[in-house]
């Protein structure tokens, strides 16, 4: 009898991971392809640029619309409604025949896309496992690195074999199908209200306002996601100018992207994540700030091959101590009624930053190692103000 019970516990979790992996495939495979299927439709440069840029932005409505709904109906209605619902935008993509068809489908794909991840982390957070938030979320963040490496692969090799149409179908029928999975075997408890991991003394100072989404280490997760998302588009935006500046195969790119996704999901599984547990999760971000802003400063000397490899490393190790901290924070000081919106607000700071990076990236028209250079200094400023504001609280 016991032995059922925990196979009914455990099931639906890892459920939830193929499911994270799932929505960031549908997201990263569509990376390499969007700009050339929007050429191929007749779009001018800056229509392509607009068209990238639609999901990311509609995502942010999503993020936050999902995190009210959320509170409100369950994470399993939100998180189904946005799997299906995706599911079916993304077979529109194959009937597309103008840009501005496909700019349409962009926003709402974004929009029904943004549903799903801020409800799956809220699930996470229902589970209520004081003790193992951290590692949960280490495997959460396997999922996205696993996706991240996968997706982008996935999508060019699909496109190129099967074409465009195929690639469609194929993440249309994969979101359809665990969203069906997600309908008949997520089981969700009843929200109850109730603060389920969070000191009475830490409260104390924002339940006399009733007011907590923005209290100080909600805070503190929502600008780390932020810069973290912010550094990848900056990285997404300037390696490939390095690569191309140091003379060396554009098909390294793909590489030392996998380089640091890979580092990462090793963390996250390894023995290393129940350092998520262990240590103060505070630290961890400032500490993951820290390596990030060491990793961007490297690639701005690297000179080889050899030392871009190891400023991705170095990069994935930073990334895999933010990650999980941020999340598990966002479990830890959210009221269980406010979880939705607290990780609606989370995921916005994600697209935000991814959006945000990109651009700061093209719109200083420095060159790459310079790009590299300010973002790394301009990390260091923000985790420094982070810590004189806690030493002076």
């Amino acid at each position: 009898m016991m032995t059922s019970n925990i196979s009914l516990e455990v099931k639906p979790l890892k459920l939830l991971y193929i499911i994270i992996a799932v929505a960031f495939i549908d997201t990263f495979s569509q990376l390499p392809i969007i700009a050339p299927f929007s050429s191929s439709l007749g779009a001018t440069p800056l229509l392509i640029g607009i068209i990238i840029g639609m999901y990311s932005f509609s995502n942010i409505i999503g993020n936050i619309l999902s995190g009210i709904w959320t509170d409100k109906i369950g994470p399993k209605k939100v998180l189904c409604i946005g799997m299906l619902t995706v599911g079916v935008i993304v077979f529109f993509y194959s009937v597309v025949t103008t840009p501005y068809q496909l700019l349409f489908v962009r926003f709402l794909h974004g929009i029904a896309g943004g549903f799903i991840v801020p409800a799956a982390f809220t699930f996470f957070g229902s589970k209520d496992k004081r003790k193992s938030n951290g590692k949960t979320m280490a495997f959460s963040g396997a999922s996205v690195g696993t996706a991240a490496i996968l997706g982008p692969a996935a999508g060019a090799l699909i496109s190129a074999r099967l074409g465009f149409d195929w690639l469609f179908y194929i993440i249309a029928s994969a979101m359809i199908f665990f969203g069906l999975l997600a309908v008949f075997f997520l089981k969700e408890k009843p929200n109850t209200g109730e603060a389920t991991s969070i000191k009475l003394q830490e409260i104390k100072p924002v339940t006399k306002t009733g007011f907590t989404l923005f209290k100080k280490p909600l805070l503190h997760a929502y600008i780390s996601i932020f810069l973290l998302l912010f550094t990848l588009g900056v990285l997404t935006y300037s390696l490939p100018l390095k690569v191309e500046a140091l003379l060396i195969s554009s098909e390294i790119t793909g590489i030392l992207l996998s380089t640091f996704g890979t580092v990462a999901i090793l963390f996250f599984l390894l023995p290393t994540n129940k350092l998520f547990d262990k240590l103060n999760k505070s630290l961890l971000m400032n500490y993951g700030l820290a390596t990030i802003a060491l990793a961007l400063f490297l690639l701005s000397l690297s000179s080889t091959l050899i030392h871009m490899v190891f400023a991705m490393v170095v990069y994935g190790i930073g990334f895999a101590l933010l990650f999980p901290s941020t999340s598990a924070t966002v479990i830890e000081f959210s009221k269980e009624k406010e979880r939705g919106k607290a990780f609606g607000v989370f995921y916005s700071c994600f697209s935000l930053g991814v959006v945000g990076g990109s651009f700061f990236a093209g719109s200083l028209a420095l060159t790459p190692s310079s790009s590299f250079l300010v973002s790394a200094l301009l990390l260091v400023i923000i985790v420094s103000a982070i810590f004189i504001s806690k030493k002076n609280a």
